[in-house]
Parts: C-alpha cells; structure tokens; sequence
C-alpha cells in the first residue's frame, strides 16, 4: 500500500512518514537562513573521498586543533564531548572568548576533515546558575560561522532525579530557588548537505532507529571511577551516535578523545576511528581499553 504524502497544514499532521514540507523550507524563515545546503548531491559525489591510510586506527597525542595527520574530506562522522572549560582536572581556566576561540579553531580542523554530508555530534552542557551560561547557543553560533549546517539537538537525560535530591538555593522558597540539571545536550551538524551522497551498508535495528531518532535520549551516565576519567561518557550513547549516523566502515573521528569511548564504540560497531588528546595519560588509558575490547571481539 503506498501511503498517501501529508502536507504542512494550520493543524499540522498526525504522521510524518512521506510528508511533503516542501511548502515549509520555501519560506522566507528558510530561505533568508544561510543555512541551506549550497550544493546538490551530485556535485558533492565528486568530490574525492580519500581510503583510509596508516593515519587511521590511531591516537594522536597533540591538540585538536592541528589534526594535519587526516586528509581532507576522510571522516564521515565525528563524535566528541569537549571539555566544558568547568574547573574539572583537564580544563584550562579560560576566559569565555578564549574558550570559544579553542572550540572554534577544533571546529575548523574537524570541518575540513569531514567528507561531504560528514557529520559531527557535540555533546555539551550548559554551566553555572549566576548567570546560566547556554554553552549549547555559543556552540551553534561559533559552529554556523564555520560552515556547519545544524541538523537538530538531542536531550540526553541522565536520570529522573533521585528523592530527596535538589538544587536547593532557597529551600521550599521563592527567594532564590536553582533548577538542577538531569540532561546534557548532543549538537548535530552536517558539512555542505544534510543528505550523504554515498551509499553505505547501515546496520541500525528497527527499534534502534524509531529509538534513535526521537530527540530525548534517556541512557544512564558513565562512572568516572570505574573508567578512570573525570567525565566519561556511555559507550551506549557512543555507539547509537555511530549507528544512527554513519555506515559500516566509515572513519569516526573523535577531536577530544579522553578515555576512548568513541573509538571503542567504533571498534565494536566494525567502523574505523582516529583520536586526539593533549594527555598522555589518557591516551594511554584510551589504547587500553581499545586493545580490551578488541581481544573481546576476536
């Protein structure tokens, strides 16, 4: 049965599947954007794509922000969690700008990496209560001044909040109660298309895909003490990134790599990965339990 396309109505629609938003992406709203892809799929096929060389399957213990091992157009996806400039043993004591700066100059390197309709998810919280900082709208500004055309944001809750557990401020009072965080946020931006103009073997379950596609992610938190890092993140919120966004083969490029989650996620989902970290002793931590999970898979 072919179903019937629905279109963009003063009620909206029920269902999305075949929904015609042509009407939509026509408006003003989107066309006076600058954020529309500025070429078709078939320039952007000829676009050479370089194979994976002796510079992938590796970890490279030097700044993001020169990743001249990685040729240009080569990574199809990049997953990363920066550091949140928060006072957590890694981070430099950065000014805002400074700060923004730095994610801007990693941001250019992973944009030229990226092979066109790449993708690049960016976890990241906002800080602070006086004020809130909304790390999450710098990062869209400084990464639509780069080039990156931004695919949607995914809420992942870490918890429902345990009884008891609050914020606090003022106690059971207006004066000056604080809200209290239960959620980070993935960014997802896509280099010149939001379309791939290749073709790959994708290996996402049904339930996986429904699951994936919803924009809150509930996926419980990593522990900092069993991995051995400040601020790890779940192999499972990795993984369903890489599933959701790339084929089986693609080079995964993780800019902060930390503990290794990304590129052990990639490991175990038959994807290639390439890391970059200032520490040497968090690289070491990362081919660690890469070598783990590798003689798990044999």
């Amino acid at each position: 049965m072919v179903t019937k396309p629905t279109r963009t109505s003063d009620f909206g629609v029920s269902r999305r599947e075949a929904h015609d938003s042509s009407a939509f992406y026509s408006s003003r709203l989107y066309q006076k954007s600058g954020l529309t892809a500025d070429c078709t799929l078939d320039e952007l096929a000829k676009i050479p794509v370089p194979d994976p060389g002796k510079w992938a399957d590796r970890l490279y213990c030097q700044s993001s922000e020169d990743m001249h091992q990685v040729p240009d157009n080569s990574i199809a996806l990049a997953v990363t969690s920066p550091p949140y400039n928060a006072k957590k043993q890694y981070d430099d004591d950065l000014s805002l700008d400074e700060y923004l700066a730095f994610i801007h100059a990693v941001g250019q390197e992973v944009y030229r990496t990226l092979r066109p309709g790449g993708r690049y998810a960016v976890n990241i919280a906002n800080l602070g209560r006086k004020p809130y900082i909304p790390l999450t709208a710098y990062f869209y500004q400084v990464h639509q001044d780069i080039g990156f055309l931004p695919m949607g944001e995914i809420i992942w809750q870490k918890g429902k909040g345990a009884s008891g557990s609050t914020a606090w401020g003022s106690w059971m009072n207006a004066r000056s109660p604080r809200l209290r965080d239960l959620h980070e946020y993935i960014l997802v931006f896509a280099k010149q298309s939001f379309t791939r103009p290749d073709r790959g073997e994708s290996d996402i379950s049904r339930e996986e895909f429904m699951s994936g596609t919803l924009s809150i992610w509930e996926i419980a938190p990593e522990s900092a003490k069993r991995i051995g890092h400040p601020a790890p993140y779940p192999l499972a919120l990795a993984d369903r990134l890489i599933r959701l966004l790339s084929y089986k083969g693609d080079v995964v490029l993780d800019p902060f790599i930390g503990s290794g989650t990304t590129a052990v996620a990639a490991l175990l989902s038959r994807r290639r990965y390439v890391g970059y970290d200032t520490s040497e002793g968090y690289i070491g931590l990362a081919e660690s339990r890469i070598l783990e999970a590798a003689a798990e898979e044999r």
